[in-house]
């Protein structure tokens, strides 16, 4: 897994594995917001004129399956060894330009007018900067961190933001995972993070696939990075879910996170994985789980957070 893979864009990016058998059932899968308002559980049109596009309003049974799936994902972090951990939910220029380059920040980062303060647009950069100009002690690594937050993205670029749906928004709820680590350690993490999504997508009973991002595909100061990707069984394809990055020491040299060293201090390695991110997890789940009568069947995994229910039926 540690080969490295040189393209020019996105398009040479290449499967590594798959996970559970694909399935087209023989009746239609309608899109994932027609399948949430037949269960009366997402209002665009409210959000639309409350925020805009890109806003969202859950409801009932979708809002709670939501909630479900954040704290399922919580739980499978915690029983993984991770410290949970809520962030702050704003984070300083300086930490902004020590986690990513201007490019990502000009397209994502909404700035609070007046202050030196920018909303995340995922907890791995509130994470990350938690260690910011430390020197950690060897007897304490690796830092092994689960966090919630919310996501705040101004989406610019060509995909821009969808008119109907809950794919790509301007405000998402996210479990992530990060690693703080040794730098010989590193690569083995970022194996063991990418296979906690597939393991726990496998328990949603959703197939997946691994694809290895290539050159021309990997933001700075990525080193090495693969997306997990879900079965649509209404596009017949696979769509990104997860994201997981081994950046080597890049943003630990730009925020100063170092590891007290015999002979010296000397550059911590970090790490990021997206555990889940309920608005994809949703529509994988929807579409996988969604039956010929209009109902969607609720994984078993997920029946505890959902106070017993196992199903979920239109409304009449």
């Amino acid at each position: 897994m540690n080969l490295f893979q040189f393209g020019e864009d996105d398009s040479k990016n290449v499967e590594i594995e798959r996970f559970g058998e694909p399935v087209v059932p023989t009746y239609e899968i309608p899109y994932h917001t027609d399948i949430m308002e037949s269960l009366c559980g997402i209002d665009l049109d409210s959000a639309r004129r409350v925020a805009g596009n890109g806003f969202y309003y859950l409801m009932g049974d979708i809002a709670r399956l939501h909630s479900a799936v954040i704290t399922y994902a919580r739980d499978f972090m915690i029983n993984k060894g991770f410290t949970y951990c809520v962030p702050p939910f704003m984070i300083r220029s300086d930490v902004v330009t020590g986690v990513m380059s201007f490019e990502e920040m000009d397209a994502m980062m909404y700035k609070i007018e007046g202050e030196d303060l920018y909303l995340i647009g995922t907890s791995e950069h509130s994470m990350i900067g938690k260690f910011k100009d430390q020197i950690l002690q060897k007897k304490d690594l690796p830092y092994t961190l689960t966090s919630y937050s919310p996501c705040f993205r101004k989406e610019k670029g060509a995909h821009g933001i969808e008119e109907r749906g809950v794919y790509r928004i301007h405000q998402f709820e996210k479990q992530e995972m990060i690693v703080v680590c040794e730098p010989e350690d590193s690569y083995d993490w970022y194996n063991k993070m990418w296979s906690y999504s597939v393991e726990l997508f496998r328990s949603l009973d959703i197939p997946v696939r691994t694809l290895e991002c290539c050159s021309g595909d990997l933001a700075d100061l990525k080193a090495k990075s693969l997306d997990v990707e879900a079965w649509s069984p209404r596009q017949k394809k696979y769509f990104e879910v997860c994201s997981c990055s081994n950046l080597t020491d890049a943003q630990a040299r730009r925020l100063g996170i170092r590891i007290k060293g015999e002979k010296g201090n000397y550059y911590a390695h970090t790490l990021n994985n997206t555990v889940i991110a309920p608005p994809r997890m949703l529509i994988a789940l929807l579409e996988n789980n969604y039956q010929e009568d209009g109902s969607v069947l609720v994984p078993k995994v997920l029946q505890p957070y959902m106070g017993g229910v196992a199903k979920l039926e239109p409304k009449k």
